[in-house]
Order: C-alpha cells, then structure tokens, then sequence
C-alpha cells in the first residue's frame, strides 16, 4: 500500500553531500551508477564497488564528471565470494574510516541455477550473504559517524518470497523467480533485524530499505527476450504505467539514502500504481517481511554461513 504524498521528491531536493563518504555496490551500471553520479553531483565522496575492475573504472570517469567537489574511488568486490568481500572491506575501511553510508545496491535477477565460490545459491548467496558480510565487516567504520545509514536495495518481487530453512539455498527446488523473491524478502528481514539491533544498541547509524519499482537496467539480461523487448523506451506510450528509467529509479534508493526525516527501519520505493513507477515515498512491504522471528532466525543462519558477526 502506498502513501498519497503532495508533493514529489527528487534529487533537487537532496542536501548538500560535501564531506560525506558513500559506499556504492554494483555501481558499474544501471541503479548504482545513476545514485553515484547523484551523491557526486551534490559533493559526496564516493567509492564504487564492483567486480570488473575495467567497468567500474568507467563508470566512476563518468561519475567523476558530475561531481561537484567531491571524489570518486574504486573498491574491487564480488560478492559472490566471501574471499573477495572480506579483502574488500578490510581495502574500504583502510582507505576510509569514517563512512557516512553503504549501499547495498548490487544484485543478480532471475538467474539460471547456479552457485555462488562458497556453495550458497547463486541469488541467495549474492544478494543477501554477500551484502550481509559486507555491512557486518564495515560497520565499525560507519558506527565511527553519528547519521550514517546503511541502506539495502529490495524488489517487489520480496512479495512472492518465502524464507524456507529447511532449503535456503533452493537443492530440493529451484525457481528462479521464487529464489530471486527469498533473496529480496531476506534483504528487508536484514534491514529491520538491523535496526532492531542498533537500536538497541544506542547505534548513531540507522538500517533503511528501498526498491525502484519496474526499472531499465542490466538486471533484467536473464529474462525472455520477450519480456526485455516489452519494457523497451521504444514502447514508453504503451509501457510507462509499469516501467521507468534507471534515474526514475535510482530516486528510492537516493532518498533513503539523504532525506533527513527518513527514520531506521523504513522502506522507500514509486508513489505508482503498485509501486512499480513513480516519485519516492514511503511504503509498506509484505506482512512476512515483518515476522521478527524469522528475522532473528535469518540474522543467526546468516551469521554461520558468512563467519561474520556483528560489533553491535
């Protein structure tokens, strides 16, 4: 359910970013690029994470051209390998030590079964593990700042997700769709286990979520051709009730990350019609996405897979 909102939010209403420092998954293209040239463009020092090393240079000359004072870095990261997160982080943190926000951008959809270099399925192992890791080996450096965020990219497709512990990583059955759905209900469950947990703790760092509704990015390379030609910009007069750039939505993610009455624990995506276009404003995910049991549950299974646990 979404909120009615009287005005749009967009990147001209962003604060002024200049001494903040943000650390960008999946950057090279798409989502991630598109809220890195924003966060540059209005000042913020910003480190592209990803695992093609000759891409993410790209992407970040492109993101250096829109900067505004600040400066644009490259960090090496596959997070379908706990080796390459764990020399990742331990490469962020020494470079930056003080980090105002990590966005846990990145993301695999709909893949073909497969598995990640420590044997976790492939789109579990990704997008949920990978991240997790990540934000657990970097969180001090982001305890280190009163108002920096972690901010986790979901989906719609969390709706059609179930957390099954008797097969989290899809042996007995794989679907695509529903493991793509596990991996992004298993990102919001992250996000409100994390907020839980820093609050308790008195944390100055606050856990947010965000989606972009039906958006045009490299993502969507593993569905049918059919579906990829209908969410074409050759089709926007027929299509634009349920698809959008990825500057339209990359704004959730941007929002979350930056507007200062955003609280912990909160979930940004579209003001459309099923959230699947639009402006960014705050809305509801799926009543499972809220069981706290299994959020617990989760946190703890994610902890023995990632060896990571969490200095809170």
């Amino acid at each position: 359910m979404t909120q009615v909102s009287s005005r749009h939010w967009t990147a001209q209403d962003m604060p002024d970013q200049h001494g903040r420092t943000a650390v960008i998954t999946g950057a090279s293209s798409g989502l991630g690029l598109e809220v890195a040239k924003v966060l540059a463009a209005h000042g913020a020092n910003v480190v592209l994470a990803g695992r093609d090393q000759g891409r993410t240079a790209a992407a970040a000359e492109q993101a250096q051209a829109a900067a505004k004072g600040g400066r644009v870095d490259t960090a090496e990261l596959d997070l379908a390998s706990l080796e390459s997160v764990r020399k990742a982080a331990v490469d962020v943190a020494g470079r930056f030590p003080r980090l105002d926000l990590l966005i846990n951008n990145a993301g695999v959809m709909a893949t073909p079964y497969g598995l990640t270099k420590d044997g976790f399925e492939l789109q579990f192992g990704t997008n949920h593990l990978g991240h997790f890791a990540l934000t657990g080996l970097l969180l001090p450096n982001l305890l280190a700042v009163p108002g920096s965020r972690v901010v986790t990219v979901s989906s719609n497709g969390h709706r059609a997700g179930r957390i099954d512990f008797d097969d989290l990583m899809s042996t007995r059955h794989y679907w695509k769709w529903a493991a793509y759905g596990r991996s992004k209900l298993a990102n919001l469950m992250f996000t409100y286990e994390l907020q839980r947990r820093l609050s308790a703790a008195e944390a100055p760092t606050i856990a947010v979520a965000a989606h972009p509704g039906t958006a045009r990015t490299e993502l969507t390379r593993h569905m049918s051709s059919m579906s990829t030609a209908a969410m074409s910009s050759r089709f926007h007069a027929l299509n634009s009730w349920w698809v959008q750039d990825s500057a339209m939505g990359a704004l959730p993610t941007l929002r979350a990350a930056t507007d200062p009455d955003v609280t912990g624990g909160t979930y940004y995506g579209p003001d459309g019609f099923y959230q699947l276009t639009g402006y960014p404003i705050l809305v509801r995910s799926s009543t499972r996405s809220h069981n706290a049991e299994v959020q617990r549950r989760l946190w703890a299974e994610s902890e023995k897979l990632t060896q990571v646990s969490y200095p809170l």
